[in-house]
C-alpha cells in the first residue's frame, strides 16, 4: 500500500502512532518554540481572503506604516522581554491597490513596501539583535534577495494547491497573491537563493484531504530539490466575526491530527512540524501524540494580529503541556538548529554573526547572558526530576559507572542532553569523583611566565599574539629579557610558588636553544622550583630549529629541568576544526605523538580542551576519546582541562564568524563527560577560574571537578582575549572558595604530591606582586636568538 492509500485508508489512530514514533525519531524529547515579537509592519494588502482579519483599508487618522523607530521600540521591548525573533508579518503589495500606501511610501522615500520591509528589518537587527523573520508575501527574485541580507529566515504559506479555491465564490478569489503557482514559484525562488524558509498549510477552508496531500508533497518536492524549508505549519481555520467565513465550519480536531501525522509521514523524522498552540490551547498533548514537535512563534508580549481571538499560552502552561505530553520545552531561534550551525551557506554575512551570538552549540537558541571570561556569576542551573531521564541516558551513564568507555557516538549524544537527563550525567560524574577523589579539592600556587606574545601563526581564535587589537587589554608586542624571566622566578618562589608555567608565542627568532635558555636561567634562580613549560606547539618548534628529533630535543630539555609540559595548543583535536581555528600549527596527529613522546621520556602532561566557537558535540567526542586512548596507551596525563572559548577579542569573533562562547549547560556537560569518559585513565578534572570566573570554577565541583588549577599570580592569554578574571587567587582565597562548597581544600604540588608546611606559610602571608616589565620591544625580533641564547 502506498503511502497515500495508508493515509485516506488507515485508522486516525494508527496513522497518529506512527507519525508520534517517527517525530521521536528525529527530535527525541525536546519540542521547540521560539520567542518572539510581532510586529505587523502594514495591515493594508491588496488580496481580499474570505476568512482574513488581518488586513483593512486605510483608515482615516492612521498611518499606513508603522514607523522605524516605532518598529525598533517594539522589537527593544522584546529583546528585554526575552525574545529572540522579531516576526514581520504584513499585506501584499498595497501600493498596487492603495492611494495611501503609495504616498505613504514615498514620504518614506520609498517605491515599494519591500523597500521599507528591508530598511526596518535592517534596522531591527543592528540596533536591537532580534532575528527578523519575514512574511512578505509573494515576492520577486530580486526582492527575496535583498530581503535575505537583512532576515535570518523567511516564510510563505502555500495554504493550498487547489486552483478551485481561487475561483469565483472560493475563500481566495480576489487574491492574485494566493494562486497556487504563484505561492509555488516563490517558495522555489527561496531555495535557489538559499533562504532557511517556512512554509506550510491552512485547513479548513473547503479543501479535500487529498488536496491537503497534494499541497504538502508539493512543499515535499520543493523541500528535495533544495533543501530550504526548515518547518512546515498545519494550521487550522478558525471563523472570525465581519469575515465572509463568519459562519463557516472549524476542521474538527481529528482532522488537525490526521493532517499533521499526515506531513510527518510525508516528510520524515527530520522535517520540523509545527502547529500553533494559541489556536488549539487545550490539545496541546494530543497535537504532540499525532508528530508536531515545534510550537512556532510565542510572544510574551504582542498579538497575534492574524489571530487577535486566540492569545498566546502562557510559557509556564505551554511548558507544563509538552511535559505532560513527556517531552521538554526548549527555545530554539527563527532559524532553525541545522541551518543555524551551516550559516556560512544559509546566511548573509552581516546577518550570520548576529545568529553566532544567539545560538549554542545545538544550533539552539541561548537563553542566558553568560560569557566566559566576562560574566562574574554562572547562573544556576535548573534541576529536574532524574526519574524523567531518558531510557538512552540512563544506559550511557550505567555503562560509564560500570567503566566502561563511552563510544563516540554515545559522547556525542550525551553532548546534547538538557534537562533530567543533564542532571542525570551530573550527578553521575559526581558520583565518580566522590570515589575517586572524595572530597578533597586541590589547587597549586604557581605563576604563569608567558615570555612573549609575538607569534608567527595567525590563529583565528587567538587574542594574545602579535600586539594585534585593544592595547587596552593585550598591551604592545613584547619580548621578555632573561634577567625579567628570572626575576619572576624569584618572586614567586618567595610567595609561596612551587611551579613555573611558562608558554609564550612561537617567536620567529626563537629556536631550541632559547628554551633550553629559558629553563636555564630559572633553573639557576630557583632551583628548587618545578617547571611546567612549553605547549607541543614550542617543543616542536624547538627541535625542528636545531634540526633533532622531537624525542631528542625533549631529553635536552628535560635535562635542563624541564619536570612537565603543559597539553595546550591542543584547541579541538579534530582537523575539521583546526582546518579553521588554526590551519598552520600541529594537526590532531602530531598534536598527540608529541604528548606521547613526553610521556614516553618521563615527562608528565596535562591535556586541555578549548571548545565554543566553531565545534559541537561530534568534534568535542572525537577530542575525548583521542585523549582517553592517548591516556591508555601512556599513562602520562596528570589531569584534564576544559576552557571555555573567550570570544571579545578573538579575531575569529571580531570577524563575525563564530559563536560567543559556549553555554553554562556545555560547560557543565564538558567537566561532566570528561569525568563520565576518562574514569579510571584520568583521575583529576580540573575547572578554569581564569575562564569561568572563582564562582563558575567552583559550580563545576558539583559536576566532576575535583582540581581548581594554580593561583596564575599574571595571566595574560585570557585577559588578552578579553576575561576579566584571571590575574591571581591566592590560597587563602582558593581555600575560602572549597570550603564555601562544602569541600576539603589540599595545596598540591604540579604532579600532586604534598607542599612542605614551610612553603604552603610562604604562600598565605605573601607579600603583593611587583609591577612587571614587558622587556624587549618588537624591533628586537630578529635579535631575539642573541639576546637569550
Amino acid at each position: 500500500m502506498g503511502l497515500r492509500d495508508r493515509l485516506m485508508n488507515e485508522p486516525l489512530d494508527t496513522l497518529v502512532r506512527a507519525a508520534g514514533a517517527m517525530a521521536r525519531e528525529g527530535f527525541g524529547d525536546l519540542q521547540t518554540f521560539s520567542p518572539k515579537v510581532f510586529l505587523p509592519l502594514t495591515q493594508l494588502c491588496r488580496d481580499s481572503c474570505h476568512y482574513c482579519v488581518f488586513a483593512h483599508p486605510p483608515r482615516r487618522g492612521r498611518r499606513a506604516y508603522m514607523g522605524i523607530d516605532e518598529v525598533v521600540a517594539v522589537a527593544t521591548a522584546g529583546r528585554d522581554a526575552g525574545c529572540a525573533e522579531a516576526l514581520f508579518t504584513l499585506g501584499d503589495k498595497p501600493e498596487l491597490r492603495y492611494r495611501a500606501a503609495r504616498e505613504e511610501l514615498a514620504a518614506l522615500g520609498c517605491d515599494s513596501t519591500i523597500d521599507y520591509l528591508e530598511l526596518a528589518a535592517g534596522a531591527v537587527l543592528e540596533r536591537t539583535g532580534l532575528l527578523p523573520h519575514l512574511n512578505a508575501g509573494v515576492m520577486s527574485r530580486n526582492e527575496m534577495a535583498r530581503l535575505r541580507r537583512v532576515s535570518a529566515s523567511m516564510g510563505l504559506m502555500i495554504e493550498t494547491v487547489s486552483d478551485r479555491l481561487s475561483a469565483r465564490g472560493g475563500p481566495h478569489f480576489g487574491s492574485p497573491d494566493k494562486l497556487p503557482a504563484a505561492r509555488i514559484a516563490c517558495i522555489e525562488t527561496a531555495g535557489e537563493l538559499a533562504i532557511p524558509f517556512t512554509s506550510g498549510i491552512l485547513i479548513g477552508i473547503g479543501e479535500t484531504r487529498i488536496e491537503r496531500i497534494e499541497a504538502i508533497e508539493a512543499l515535499a518536492a520543493s523541500h528535495a530539490r533544495h533543501g530550504h524549508l526548515q518547518e512546515i505549519i498545519v494550521q487550522n481555520f478558525r471563523s472570525k466575526p465581519g469575515t465572509r467565513m463568519a459562519d463557516a465550519l472549524e476542521p474538527s480536531l481529528d482532522e488537525l491530527r490526521w493532517t499533521i501525522a499526515a506531513a510527518r509521514l510525508i516528510f520524515g523524522p527530520g522535517m520540523s512540524i509545527q502547529a500553533p498552540p494559541n489556536l488549539n490551547a487545550d490539545h496541546l498533548p494530543a497535537l504532540i501524540a499525532a508528530g508536531a514537535n515545534d510550537w512556532g512563534g510565542v510572544s510574551p508580549l504582542t498579538l497575534d494580529h492574524v489571530n487577535p481571538e486566540a492569545p498566546w499560552p502562557e510559557r509556564d502552561r505551554l511548558r507544563a503541556d509538552t511535559v505532560a505530553a513527556g517531552k521538554l520545552l526548549v527555545e530554539r531561534l527563527t532559524i532553525y538548529p541545522s541551518y543555524a550551525r551551516a550559516a556560512a551557506h544559509w546566511l548573509d554575512p552581516w546577518v550570520a554573526p548576529y545568529v553566532y551570538g544567539l545560538s549554542d552549540a545545538d544550533g539552539l537558541a541561548r537563553t542566558d547572558r553568560w560569557r566566559a571570561g566576562e560574566s562574574p556569576a554562572f547562573p544556576a542551573i535548573v534541576s529536574h526530576d532524574r526519574r524523567c531521564a531518558s531510557a538512552e541516558t540512563r544506559r550511557s551513564v550505567d555503562q560509564a559507572l560500570a567503566g566502561e568507555p563511552l563510544s563516540h557516538a554515545r559522547l556525542a549524544g550525551l553532548f546534547a542532553s538538557r534537562g533530567a537527563d543533564l542532571d542525570l550525567i551530573v550527578d553521575a560524574a559526581d558520583q565518580l569523583r566522590r570515589q575517586r577523589c572524595g572530597d578533597e579539592v586541590t589547587f597549586v600556587v604557581n605563576r604563569n611566565i608567558n615570555y612573549t606574545n609575538i607569534c608567527q601563526y595567525s590563529c583565528s581564535f587567538c587574542a594574545f599574539s602579535k600586539g594585534r587589537g585593544r592595547t587596552s587589554l593585550r598591551g604592545p608586542a613584547y619580548d621578555l629579557d632573561l634577567a625579567e624571566v628570572a626575576r619572576r622566578a624569584r618572586e614567586a618562589w618567595d610567595r609561596g610558588a612551587t611551579e613555573l608555567c611558562m608558554q609564550g608565542g612561537i617567536h620567529p627568532g626563537y629556536t631550541g636553544r632559547t628554551y633550553l635558555k629559558l629553563l636555564e636561567t630559572v633553573k639557576a634562580a630557583v632551583p628548587d622550583v618545578h617547571v611546567h613549560a612549553f605547549s607541543p606547539l614550542e617543543v616542536n618548534h624547538g627541535a625542528a630549529t636545531l634540526g633533532i628529533s622531537v624525542a631528542a630535543f625533549l631529553a635536552d630539555l628535560k635535562t635542563a629541568g624541564l619536570g612537565s609540559l603543559p597539553g595546550t595548543a591542543a584547541e579541538i583535536l579534530d582537523d575539521r576544526v583546526r582546518a579553521i581555528l588554526c590551519p598552520d600549527k600541529l594537526d590532531t596527529e602530531l598534536w598527540l605523538r608529541t604528548l606521547e613522546e613526553a610521556h614516553g621520556a618521563g615527562l608528565r602532561t596535562t591535556a586541555t580542551i578549548m571548545f565554543g566557537h566553531v565545534d559541537g558535540p561530534e568534534h568535542w567526542a572525537n577530542h575525548l576519546v583521542a585523549i582517553r586512548e592517548l591516556q591508555r596507551r601512556t599513562g602520562g596525563i596528570t589531569e584534564f582541562v576544559p576552557l571555555p572559548f573567550v570570544h571579545a577579542e578573538a579575531p575569529i569573533n571580531l570577524r563575525g564568524q563564530a559563536r560567543h562562547g559556549p553555554s553554562p549547560r556545555e560547560v557543565i556537560l564538558m567537566h561532566a563527560l570528561a569525568r563520565l569518559a576518562f574514569d579510571p585513565l584520568i583521575g583529576n578534572i580540573q575547572s578554569s577560574w581564569a575562564k569561568l570566573g572563582p564562582q563558575g570554577a567552583a559550580a563545576m565541583l558539583a559536576a566532576g571537578v575535583n582540581d581548581l588549577g594554580g593561583t596564575l599570580m599574571n595571566e595574560s592569554i585570557s585577559a588578552a582575549a578579553g576575561a576579566s578574571h584571571g590575574q591571581e587567587l591566592g590560597p587563602l582565597s582558593m581555600e575560602t572558595l572549597i570550603r564555601g562548597m562544602g569541600r576539603a581544600p589540599r595545596q598540591r604540588s604540579t604532579l600532586y604530591g604534598c607542599v612542605p608546611a614551610d612553603i604552603r606559610e610562604r604562600g598565605r602571608a605573601a607579600a603583593p606582586l611587583t609591577p612587571i616589565r614587558l622587556g624587549q620591544p618588537p624591533r628586537r625580533i630578529q635579535q631575539t636568538e642573541k639576546v637569550l641564547a
